[in-house]
């Protein structure tokens, strides 16, 4: 994981966090496209433009929240592939790839690709694993999108679940965990509280996602600097 660049001054104007993104952006070696435009408008990022890879796409959103005083991103940027590469090709490099992967349950896994969008499909036990594969289908070359459309098997109950996450929380030494509170309904979490940055959102996000049976994570906690 690359390490967030340390500015000298706190970042309080769109014009700051500008280029504050900017340098990050020059700072991340995955980020090779110069065709990628960012704007800043109180707070919000917004990325356009064209990447040369799904990856590429991905990892531009993540550096641009990363950098101190973000409160939120919208990614519009295009995948604009530099070279042709059939759906066939893609499926089969995406089937070994996961077939690889002994965390991952692949015969319970289906993938279909049309123009270059992956979709996922099949049953797992963990949330982890429905991560898994995606996180390794989405660095192929010439994948342009991914719908992850993965189940979880496991359902616990919803106390069981926001007990464990709630411990997660706690036990996260990148955040606070007395400013994030935790709902659950069935197997979707939401989160609800305040941070102090993108990367603290994103903490409690990872950490409700890794437990077992939450399916879906729905983060809706602020990011006041």
């Amino acid at each position: 994981m690359t390490t967030a660049t340390m500015i000298s001054t706190s970042p309080h104007t769109d014009d700051e966090i500008l280029e504050s993104v900017r340098r990050e952006f020059k700072w991340e070696p995955k980020i090779t496209s110069g065709d990628i435009a960012i704007a800043v408008k109180q707070g919000v990022v917004t990325l356009s433009g064209f990447a040369s890879s799904f990856w590429e796409k991905r990892t531009a959103e993540a550096v641009a929240k990363r950098v101190y005083g973000v409160r939120g991103v919208a990614n519009d940027i295009q995948v604009k592939i530099p070279f042709t590469r059939t759906d066939p090709d893609i499926a089969r490099d995406a089937v070994q790839k996961i077939a690889n992967d002994v965390s991952i349950p692949s015969e319970k896994i289906k993938v279909v690709v049309k123009d270059g969008w992956v979709t996922l499909e099949g049953e797992v036990d963990w949330q982890y694993q429905r991560a898994s594969v995606e996180s390794t289908v989405k660095k192929l070359r010439g994948v342009t999108g991914i719908s992850n459309q993965i189940k979880i098997r496991l359902v616990p109950s919803a106390l069981d679940v926001k007990n464990k996450i709630e411990e997660a929380l706690r036990r996260s030494a990148e955040l606070d965990a007395r400013r994030v509170s935790v709902e659950v309904h069935g197997n979707s979490v939401s989160l609800y509280g305040s941070v102090r940055s993108w990367a603290e959102r994103e903490e409690a996000e990872r950490a409700a996602a890794a437990a077992p049976g939450a399916v879906q994570v729905n983060n809706y906690i602020d990011v006041t600097p």
